[in-house]
């Protein structure tokens, strides 16, 4: 395990139109040749033209993540406001139709569109990916199945995605649904040893179903590029500070899942079967729903299994110099998520219009306003309400 426990982070954002608060169906090439002349290496196109994806350099504390991502959240909404467009960061785009979105144009996405057809074009979706550095590879597979009961917890604070083509799901995570419609995501099987692991990668690229181990979307796996273990079930969070308080609860879990070896190092197919209950009710509830406790056979609440958390990475987090980064997430646990405040938003402003419409726009002026990092005021004062959204 690499002491400083390494990282960066991926965040997948929306483009929705200025004007009719609708996805951009298509970049201009002027806007992506202003984003590739403020951030030559941090940004990259998404399999659909609507999404775009940044990426920190690699960090060693979470300061330098945190300028990292407020510039680039500030500059590519700035640039974004230039050419009509503004910046969601959230888990679905809140009206958003599927069927309107075109394909980037690349080599890897014209082959996945090709293999996925409609499912493509489905994939609507942005989330948070994190990556912490564990330079033995078989020790990120062993953690890959250890770190399973956790990932719940990830999604429960991160949720962001309660709409869906423009109708409240019931649902405070409804990104992962729509994701579980590609082949090879959800939670990884439980890999005994790490032999099974590379056999099972071997075999799909081998047998020509996959090109490599990047086709493999789980919730959580070994990078394919990078000495890293891949945090992936988190939607994109539309607060900055909400990022940053799941990461360093991931960089703190990672070090402290290898420095007690013995933790999970017995999972069963049973404790799968109960994360992969815990990740639905996650989805459903956010916060607000139990999880299910294997010891007590009962249910635990998101806020009691945060603060248990936070007092058992307390050593990590102090040695990683992220304690207040970690006690975010207990801020996130009790006074809500993304999805909590859009819901709130769009229940309000639906009252006050008349109509879901009125209502789905301010859900999309908020998350614009929050994400760009630098002070929504100024955003605001640009955003004049609509009638309807497209």
């Amino acid at each position: 395990m690499s002491q400083a426990c390494r990282f960066g982070i991926e965040e997948e954002y929306f483009l929705s139109d200025f004007t009719t608060r609708g996805i951009v169906r298509k970049i201009s090439p002027a806007f992506l040749d202003a984003v590739q002349a403020a951030f030559p290496s941090e940004v990259q196109r998404e399999m659909l033209q609507s999404q775009i994806e940044v990426a920190t350099p690699v960090c060693e504390t979470m300061g330098e993540a945190r300028k990292s991502l407020a510039t680039l959240r500030t500059g590519l909404a700035s640039i974004g406001l230039a050419h009509d467009m503004l910046l969601l960061a959230c888990g679905t785009h809140p009206s958003a139709a599927w069927s309107r979105q075109r394909a980037t144009e690349a080599a890897r996405y014209d082959k996945l569109m090709r293999e996925l057809q409609m499912l493509g074009s489905r994939n609507q979706l942005c989330g948070l990916h994190i990556h912490v550095e564990v330079p033995d590879e078989d020790q990120r597979i062993r953690l890959m199945g250890r770190i399973m009961p956790f990932l719940p917890v990830f999604l429960a604070l991160s949720t962001s995605s309660p709409f869906w083509q423009g109708r409240r799901t019931g649902l405070m995570g409804y990104r992962l649904s729509a994701y579980a419609e590609l082949p090879r995501t959800g939670l990884p099987e439980l890999f005994l040893e790490p032999a099974d692991y590379r056999a099972y990668v071997d075999t799909l690229v081998a047998a020509g179903a996959i090109k490599d181990a990047s086709y493999i979307w789980w919730a959580i796996r070994p990078s394919e590029k990078h000495p890293t273990l891949e945090l992936r079930i988190a939607d994109s969070c539309t607060r900055l500070d909400d990022t940053l308080a799941i990461a360093a609860l991931y960089r703190c879990l990672v070090r402290h899942l290898c420095r007690n070896p013995g933790l999970n190092a017995d999972l069963t197919a049973a404790a799968r079967a109960i994360a992969a209950e815990n990740v639905w009710r996650a989805q459903r509830y956010g916060i607000h729903g139990g999880l299910v406790c294997a010891e007590s056979r009962g249910m635990r609440s998101v806020p009691s299994l945060v603060d248990e958390l936070i007092e058992q990475l307390s050593d990590d987090a102090a040695a990683l110099g992220c304690a207040d980064e970690l006690g975010d997430c207990r801020v996130i646990a009790t006074q809500g998520t993304s999805a909590d405040r859009q819901l709130a938003i769009f229940e309000e402003a639906r009252a006050r219009t008349g109509g879901d419409a009125g209502g789905l726009t301010s859900v999309i002026d908020w998350l614009a306003s929050e994400t760009r990092s630098d002070g929504a005021s100024r955003l605001q004062d640009t955003i004049q309400p609509l009638r309807g959204v497209a």
